[in-house]
């Protein structure tokens, strides 16, 4: 087996509305920066998985999202896997 890192990024899909988003770019506004734009807010998932091969961790942390890490419905997430150093 061999360990790997897992980087799961889970944010609102784009096409609705991202109330904490909002939120924070107003916020960052009245706190004196200019010039900000659509303000996401989503969240960072990491862990180490212990598999076989490079593909069955990416399998596998998918399948993690689609269960339990993310709403398919109103979020979106992409996976990195890297080997663990």
């Amino acid at each position: 087996m061999t360990r790997f890192d897992v980087l799961v990024q889970v944010m609102p899909r784009d096409t609705l509305l991202d109330p904490q988003g909002q939120a924070v770019g107003q916020a960052l506004t009245a706190l004196g920066f200019a010039g900000i734009g659509d303000v996401r807010v989503g969240k960072a998932v990491t862990f180490q998985l212990d598999r076989p091969d490079e593909d069955a961790a990416k399998r596998d942390a998918r399948a993690m999202c689609e269960r339990l890490l993310a709403n398919p419905v109103t979020e979106a997430f992409t996976v990195v896997v890297e080997g663990a150093t």
